[in-house]
């Protein structure tokens, strides 16, 4: 492997880019890396000017460009048990190294990082066809928020962006489609009662759960008569609750109650025929609560919406991946990447990064050093493809 990746790994990990915090730390110290080698960064920040994103193109103004893009947050620890401290890399002598984000996706980062030293003395020496671009989001674990900011600026810009791939885990085989992902917020409002005195009052979480059962039956019949894609792992769209707040004390009947729920679909399917279902139902609902309570009322909210992507088999990206890879296709998966909103801005994309899926958000995440070796030559290989 080659000697900065490990360390450059490091010193990301010690950033505690949790999506709580500002990422700023971890963002400026990428820009000084990135003035060490003479590459000027662009950064746009969120309205509170607390987190950024970075681009920073290598290449003569104007190439096209491949862009490596990766996210700087970070979930939490929480809760969680961990052997080893989560933002100090750790060396398990099993092969692995141990740090929150280590395999999402602070791994890939520092792979392309290590490859800048490449990137910048072949665009010195005028050797690329084709530019490359490194960005870096905030706000990604969050439902992708930061991210269209990135984008827009790109738009501003005019870059050409001929292929971007998303470095997320994907233990270095390519991911070509992915489900999109929306969070609602529903508040139910109700009256409140003694509870001797039930017929009085407006049950809010009794109504919400019949809502939430309406929410699970809309998914049962998406699993069983809905429509199924075999690219998938789970193949057909989903839809769950997450979060349930209500009630003071056990004998008040609740005045209020608030609930989460999402749902994840199929690319070429939209969440809003599902809501509109749940919307329809809640009217249902409030004719019945209004006959006690005028006041009562059921609002659904959208929280997170980020596209479901599918990458176009002709691009740029998708045949230098295919050529690297020995494969003509690769894998859907039901969780959300970046990918949607870069291939709704029309930046072809393929997902492909080191470690697994299965390590994200987990407790002792790892990655595996084999895994961070593939990755950097995989990219060193990629380069070759774009050199004159």
């Amino acid at each position: 492997m080659n000697p900065t990746v490990v360390p450059l790994l490091a010193e990301l990990i010690r950033f505690d880019t949790t999506s709580r915090h500002s990422n700023l730390q971890l963002i400026e110290w990428v820009q000084a890396y990135l003035a060490g080698f003479g590459l000027a960064c662009r950064l746009t920040y969120d309205d509170d000017g607390g987190k950024a994103n970075l681009f920073a193109r290598i290449g003569k103004p104007g190439l096209p460009l491949i862009m490596l893009s990766g996210h700087s947050d970070v979930v939490p620890v929480d809760g969680q048990q961990w052997r080893y401290p989560p933002f100090e890399l750790t060396d398990g002598g099993d092969g692995r190294l141990y740090g929150r984000g280590s395999a999402d996706m602070k791994g890939f980062i520092a792979c392309v990082l290590a490859q800048v030293p490449l990137f910048v003395q072949l665009a010195n020496e005028d050797r690329l066809r084709q530019g490359i671009g490194i960005a870096l989001s905030y706000d990604e674990e969050v439902g992708c928020l930061g991210v269209g900011r990135l984008i827009d600026g790109l738009v501003a810009d005019g870059e050409s962006i001929a292929g971007c791939l998303v470095g997320e885990p994907t233990s270095m085989r390519p991911v070509i489609a992915h489900k999109g992902i929306a969070h609602y917020r529903c508040k139910v409002k109700g009256r409140a009662a003694h509870s001797s005195l039930t017929p009085h009052g407006v049950n809010a979480i009794e109504y919400a759960a019949r809502l939430i059962t309406h929410i699970r039956k809309l998914a049962d019949a998406e699993a069983a008569f809905g429509h199924h894609q075999p690219l998938y792992d789970v193949p057909f769209t989903t839809m769950q609750t997450g979060l349930v707040h209500g009630g003071v004390a056990c004998n008040i009947v609740p005045a209020d109650c608030e609930f989460m729920f999402e749902c994840r679909w199929l690319p070429g399917d939209e969440p809003q025929r599902l809501v509109a279902s749940v919307a329809d139902y809640a009217e249902t609902l409030l004719v019945e609560m209004r006959q006690v309570a005028p006041e009562a009322d059921i609002v659904i909210e959208p929280v997170v919406y980020s596209p479901a992507f599918e990458s176009d088999p002709a691009s740029e990206i998708r045949h230098y991946v295919a050529s690297l890879c020995g494969c003509e296709g690769g894998a859907g998966v039901a969780y959300t990447t970046e990918a949607g909103l870069f291939s709704q801005a029309g930046m072809p994309c393929v997902v492909l990064g080191p470690g697994s899926i299965e390590q994200a958000h987990r407790p002792d995440e790892y990655i595996e050093k084999t895994q961070l070796s593939a990755c950097f030559d995989w990219l060193g290989a990629l380069t070759s493809k774009l050199i004159k």
